[in-house]
């Protein structure tokens, strides 16, 4: 009678909607996000022990804490791919539904849906890249074993991996190659390794076998098929592009490269020397250096045999044996030495790519955008394109951008007024400022010039810090960074802050995405002076903008 009596209050809970939403709205994230970080920890400690069976029963208490579904469910329901429906078509817009989508989320009688097949283009190739996209369900489900695995993940991964971890990013990896090779004994070989559709060809018995987590929820997510074209097909390899979980079931395939390097060429200090073998890698895509090229392919067959008994294999045609003086590319970054001296500089496909993005803007799609439109489009691409790369010798190619920007501009003028005399053109569109001139701006808004981001050298992170064992580190990482990287009235406001956005009161990372807000908007008479301008979160926009309107 008690389980029958439980079950009709479930029932009446899920189906009242009103209610489902109230609890919904009166949540405390921060609350919330304490209970899963307690546990996580508690995991990380006991991976670091060695004491496998405590974290197996921590990951369980973990992955049934309501604490932590709530969490999945805001995840999954906060992130770029929100609005994007899998083969159910079913998406949770409201509060109720996220709510009732946090009770619902259990691994009984677990069956993962077939993923939704779909193909984005890839950069400068007519090939696509298969993307698979999850139900919202399988999505938080993805998100809530994560959750119990990342810890583990952090603590066993290599320290030179970079990619898809905490509080890492490319810059982490630019540095320590710099590190690496920019010394006159450095090592003079570079392989570049390219791995053959990492992702989609991991062996799934391996995994099985040595992934730290449920066994038959793991199998579910591997072996869910995908749809495409309404026909049904089976995976009997690779994690989905697309999936939550599936850049750390390929972080944790690929860590021991380390390992199998260290215990091959390493195995006395002389063969360290002899050798200078060291591997630096972000994600899929990863550096060997060597003293020779007899060396440098000793490591590709090592590599080889390491990826083989996971599924992988190394492509032929893009991993190649590179000497330092030619150069080679790496995370939209050239690393050449010129007579001795290591220059880092953003690479020619980079400089491409921008450029190729800007007259798609400006001549494309702004053809019939006011000067004001077009400038708030540009803006956060040239933003983003200048912060990825100020911490390398970006000066030169800066001003090259702000050439190629006003070019199109002026193009874009011309055609908007074809019939104007040029002293027009320029009067209408371009003005001084303080004491620069051909300012392309508004009273309003003005275009930001990529030579002016400052040039700033990255510092570091520490090859072993773990985000689950030392929080305080990496906290006062974020700050230092902010502080290092803004300038002006926005490092002003970034250190007003301390880094912290007022809303849910977390460290802001520049990595992540983030926007200046006003407390009284400048369309309602607000100045834009820092005293109106608060950093917060993205996703606390919202809710900003109600404190706002309510005060």
């Amino acid at each position: 009678m008690k389980d029958k009596h439980s079950t009709a209050e479930k029932s009446e809970k899920l189906s009242d909607a009103a209610e489902l939403e109230r609890q919904w709205r009166r949540i405390d994230w921060k609350r919330v996000e304490a209970d899963v970080n307690r546990l996580q920890v508690r995991i990380a400690k006991a991976t670091l022990e060695t004491k496998h069976n405590t974290v197996k029963r921590l990951q369980y208490l973990l992955t049934h804490s309501f604490s932590a579904k709530l969490l999945a469910v805001k995840h999954v329901t906060t992130n770029k791919g929100k609005r994007t429906a899998g083969v159910d078509g079913i998406l949770w817009a409201t509060p109720a539904d996220k709510m009732r989508a946090a009770l619902k989320l259990t691994d009984r009688h677990y069956k993962a849906q077939p993923l939704k097949r779909v193909y984005i283009e890839k950069k400068g190739k007519a090939k696509k890249r298969p993307l698979g996209i999850p139900t919202m369900h399988d999505r938080a489900m993805q998100a809530l074993y994560a959750m119990a695995l990342d810890p583990v993940a952090e603590t066993t991964a290599d320290h030179r991996s970079f990619g898809f971890r905490k509080g890492r990013c490319c810059q982490d990896a630019c540095e320590h190659l710099f590190q690496l090779l920019s010394t006159r004994n450095s090592p003079q070989w570079i392989l570049e390794g390219d791995i053959k559709g990492c992702f989609d060809h991991i062996s799934h018995e391996w995994l099985t076998e040595h992934i730290p987590m449920d066994k038959s929820v793991l199998r579910q997510f591997l072996k869910a098929g995908f749809v495409y074209s309404r026909q049904l097909f089976p995976t009997d390899e690779g994690t989905p592009q697309g999936g939550i979980i599936s850049p750390i079931l390929a972080n944790m395939t690929l860590d021991g490269m380390e390992a199998v390097l260290e215990s091959e060429f390493h195995k006395t200090q002389d063969d360290r020397f002899a050798n200078k073998v060291n591997l630096v890698r972000y994600a899929d895509d990863f550096i060997i250096t060597a003293a020779s090229r007899e060396t440098a392919e000793r490591a590709k067959e090592v590599i080889r045999a390491f990826l083989e008994s996971r599924g992988l294999m190394l492509s032929e045609e893009k991993t190649l044996v590179t000497h330092i003086e030619d150069g080679f590319d790496m995370l939209g970054w050239n690393f050449r030495k010129y007579s001795g001296k290591l220059i880092i500089k953003p690479s020619a496909k980079s400089v491409k790519s921008i450029n190729e993005k800007l007259h798609e803007v400006i001549l494309q799609d702004g053809r019939t955008w006011t000067q004001e439109a077009l400038i708030a489009k540009l803006n956060p691409i040239i933003t983003g394109w200048t912060n990825y790369h100020q911490n390398v010798c970006a000066g030169d190619t800066f001003s090259a951008v702000d050439h190629t920007i006003f070019e199109l501009l002026w193009r874009w003028a011309h055609r908007r007024h074809p019939n104007k005399p040029q002293g027009w053109k320029v009067r209408k569109y371009w003005h001084s400022k303080d004491t620069r001139r051909w300012v392309f701006c508004t009273e309003r808004i003005e275009l930001k010039a990529a030579e002016h981001t400052p040039i700033v050298r990255h510092v570091k992170i520490r090859a072993n810090a773990n985000p689950y064992l030392e929080p305080e580190y990496f906290e006062k990482r974020k700050f230092q960074s902010g502080m290092r990287r803004l300038s002006g009235k926005f490092k002003a406001l970034w250190k007003k802050q301390q880094g912290i956005c007022p809303v849910c009161n977390r460290t802001i990372d520049l990595a992540e995405e983030r926007k200046i807000h006003f407390r009284v908007p400048r369309s309602q008479g607000g100045t834009d002076t820092m005293d109106n301008m608060v950093y917060v979160h993205t996703d606390c926009e919202k809710q900003f903008r109600r404190c706002c309107a309510t005060a």
